[in-house]
């Protein structure tokens, strides 16, 4: 179709009409951003609600620093737990074993349906069900046995607790991954001779890997932020940590913004990580 030279000049007048608007639109909008921040940054500096001073005095305080260690400990070992666990679950709902997939499905069907509150009460009063761990012959003699008050401490209770709750999680994130890999890179892979820990390896965990991060990534954040609940079993993590500074001092919402900052701070620097592994694993993938 031949345009006339006065239907050209028509549409390149429209055209930039357009462009010109969308500037203008760009400047409001821009505009109204910076009020806002100005006006936020406005409130944060000058009002004295938020007492600064507290803010920087109790910072770096030990007490803090022990337990920001302890939420960072605690979050890694339950991702640790439930990865390790979640890839296990995630094999078996892809087996062609009946029993299998029926047992990984009824894990994540249950996991994920208890808060995660309620299962770190749980595994806390264990002792309370099940007085002795023992190790022995089902149904038959015991090898050896330990009391679960001494087993299951605050810190065990808590790493069960997350690690067990975000096994559920990963399991289908880790399936969900291994099922978008196409069958056919699969095949090939077979054709050239290779065997199936091979192809798994080599071929459908990295392919796999480039969904699997993201949501991972969003997972290890819950997991870092819902080590606060772990203050209910009495375990000092950063959390419980600045309630107990406020709980002596009264300075509740600077002692909140000091748990804030460091929670702010560890997701960030986590953050870059996760996108350095994305931009790994999508090496070659044409978005």
């Amino acid at each position: 179709m031949t345009l006339t030279a006065q239907e050209a000049t028509d549409r390149a007048d429209y055209a930039a009409q357009a462009k010109g608007h969308v500037r203008w639109g760009h400047w409001v909008v821009g505009a109204v951003l910076l009020v806002l921040v100005a006006q936020l940054a406005r409130f944060l500096v000058f009002n004295e609600a938020f007492e600064w001073n507290v803010v920087g005095e109790y910072l770096f305080d030990s007490s803090v620093l022990k337990g920001l260690g302890t939420t960072i400990l605690l979050a890694v070992a339950a991702m640790l737990v439930g990865l390790l666990l979640g890839t296990t679950i995630a094999a078996c709902r892809l087996s062609a074993f009946v029993p299998l997939r029926w047992a990984g499905t009824a894990y994540v069907t249950v996991f994920r349906s208890i808060p995660p509150l309620v299962q770190l009460i749980f595994w806390f009063n264990l002792g309370y069900l099940l007085p002795k761990i023992s190790v022995g012959i089902p149904f038959g003699p015991e090898f050896a046995s330990w009391s679960s008050n001494d087993l299951i401490t605050p810190v065990t209770a808590a790493v069960l607790g997350l690690g067990l709750n975000e096994a559920a999680y990963l399991a289908e994130i880790v399936r969900g991954g291994l099922l978008g890999v196409d069958t056919g890179q699969q095949e090939a892979a077979k054709s050239l001779g290779y065997s199936g820990w091979q192809t798994f390896s080599r071929v459908t965990m990295p392919q796999a890997m480039r969904t699997i991060i993201p949501p991972t990534g969003s997972q290890f954040i819950t997991v870092l932020k819902g080590t606060s609940l772990v203050s209910v079993i009495a375990m000092a993590d950063l959390l419980y940590s600045v309630q107990t500074i406020y709980g002596r001092t009264y300075q509740v919402v600077p002692l909140l913004i000091v748990a804030v900052l460091w929670y702010l701070l560890v997701v960030s620097v986590f953050s870059l990580g996760q996108q350095r592994l994305e931009k790994y694993f999508g090496r070659g993938a044409n978005r």
